[in-house]
């Protein structure tokens, strides 16, 4: 073992030294930043609402190089959905996330980038018609969702299985109204969906008909085709007005 257990503590850095605001100032701030939170909400429902495209938003790793298959795969979906007539949403990063924007960009489609301001990894990329920038991952979460006919899911880390399982969440508990939900890779996501078919359905944390709101693929083209029939009747989007 490396490091003890609990880790060692630097004492200079301990909550005890710092200088926190009194619970005074902290209301103060609080209220503040509601006006911060709603201006957000509004920039972004009113920016998006200009877009007349339909969109398809996919998440993935910002982390995927050049070289990786699933590169390759998300520059060739991003691609084939302009062709077919859909914008593309990503957080407007590297990796998966500049993959499917290049891909739509170089065929003159529609790639919106979702940028969130963080200590390291997001860098906007330079295959975005139209940008926004937020400070919230919550606002950014509800415009991913808000605005998409169908969400594609690359592998990734921990923000992609965050935005992958909250969708889910919001089809399963019907918040919003269903739309595709698509995995790509079956490689990489068999051993969470054994975990989920396995542990969650065997302990009734999870019904059967739960394990039918996604479904999974292994290329670009298997999943553009699962969209298109998908869509084949016409198309619904998310937002529900009678909840």
């Amino acid at each position: 073992m490396t490091e003890p257990i609990p880790p060692k503590i630097n004492s200079a850095n301990h909550p005890s030294h710092q200088q926190f605001a009194s619970s005074l100032e902290v209301s103060q701030l609080d209220t503040w930043r509601i006006f911060r939170i709603m201006a957000e909400f509004v920039d972004s429902f009113e920016e998006m609402a200009e877009l007349k495209t339909p969109l398809i938003t996919i998440f993935g790793s910002a982390r995927t190089p050049l070289d990786d298959p699933y590169y390759k795969e998300a520059e060739t979906l991003g691609r084939r959905l302009a062709e077919n007539g859909y914008g593309v949403i990503t957080g407007g990063g590297g990796g998966i996330m500049e993959a499917a924007q290049k891909g739509a960009y170089q065929v003159g489609g529609v790639t919106v980038g979702l940028n969130i301001e963080l200590p390291r990894e997001q860098q906007p990329n330079a295959y975005q018609t139209k940008s926004l920038h937020f400070r919230y991952f919550f606002i950014r979460k509800v415009s991913f969702v808000k605005y998409a006919l169908g969400i594609f899911i690359f592998p990734g880390g921990f923000g992609t299985l965050d935005e992958f399982f909250e969708s889910l969440t919001l089809v399963q508990t019907g918040k919003i109204n269903r739309v595709p939900l698509i995995l790509v890779g079956r490689k990489f996501w068999e051993g969470a969906l054994r975990w989920i078919e396995g542990s969650l359905k065997e302990s009734a944390y999870v019904s059967p008909d739960d394990l039918e709101l996604y479904h999974i693929v292994d290329s670009a083209e298997e999943g553009l085709r699962y969209l298109l029939e998908c869509h084949r009747f016409g198309v619904t989007g998310t937002v529900r007005y009678d909840i």
